[in-house]
């Protein structure tokens, strides 16, 4: 599962790599974002969302991870659904409709697993995983609206995990789906393309194109959010 990543990236940096238009909000530096917190995210423009300049174009938006079915009673079920495995995506019903109308982009520039350890596998060191160059990347994701008895709305998302690469195997046997920048317009569905060509994009990204290095224990808690969730812990073995 993919259950904490890092956003440190500027938000025209963003701009520049995920094409969106209109307004953007000055955001700070994230070093561990954690599930059931707002996020940001790039989605095609809905009709009222749209600027003069990026009419039908990509907005960035935030909403909460952890996705809430159009059809839940309430939003109680949004942070067992933080991830939506590819194999089965298109097929689940929590997130079947979104994966047919509602695919986004979920800007990240690395994410955190933990390899079991220790006698019975009871321990949990944290690593961090990222691009080789630590450049920013997409993770594919789903989005969705649900609508309160009084009205309210709450959109929310999900983001899509595959089986591990090579790099990450020794770690997890579960990764988040990285989309190739060439495959963003036709995931977002820029493209017109079909819910089973979407579906094939869903795959891991290449080993050789990342890095994964162990880091302390303060990525544990969401409460930690700043530069040292990413310093190195050098008395951790050395695997990868």
């Amino acid at each position: 599962m993919c259950g904490r990543y890092s956003l440190t990236t500027p938000v025209e940096e963003m701009r520049r790599l995920f094409g969106f238009a209109g307004p953007a909000p000055n955001l700070g530096p994230r070093y561990n974002i954690a599930p059931t917190q707002d996020i940001s995210v790039v989605r095609r423009a809905e009709a009222d969302e749209a600027s003069a300049e990026g009419t039908g174009g990509r907005v960035l938006a935030a909403l909460r991870w952890g996705l809430v079915p159009s059809w839940a009673r309430d939003p109680a079920m949004g942070p067992r659904l933080i991830n939506a495995r590819a194999e089965t995506v298109a097929q689940k019903p929590a997130f079947r409709a979104a994966f047919e109308a509602r695919r986004c982009l979920i800007p990240a520039d690395g994410f955190y697993e933990w390899r079991r350890s220790g006698r019975n596998g009871r321990g949990r060191e944290p690593y961090r995983i990222c691009l080789a160059d630590e450049a920013a990347f997409a993770f594919a994701g789903l989005w969705e609206l649900w609508i309160g008895p009084d009205g309210a709305a709450l959109e929310s998302c999900a983001v899509i995990t595959c089986d591990a690469n090579a790099l990450v195997a020794p770690i997890h046997d579960r990764m988040p789906v990285i989309l190739d920048p060439a495959d963003h317009a036709a995931w977002l569905g820029e493209g017109g393309i079909s819910a089973a060509d979407a579906q094939a994009l869903l795959r891991p990204f290449p080993a050789d194109a990342m890095r994964a290095y162990p880091v302390s224990t303060r990525v544990n808690s969401p409460r930690n959010d700043d530069a040292r969730c990413f310093a190195p812990r050098e008395d951790a073995p050395r695997l990868l």
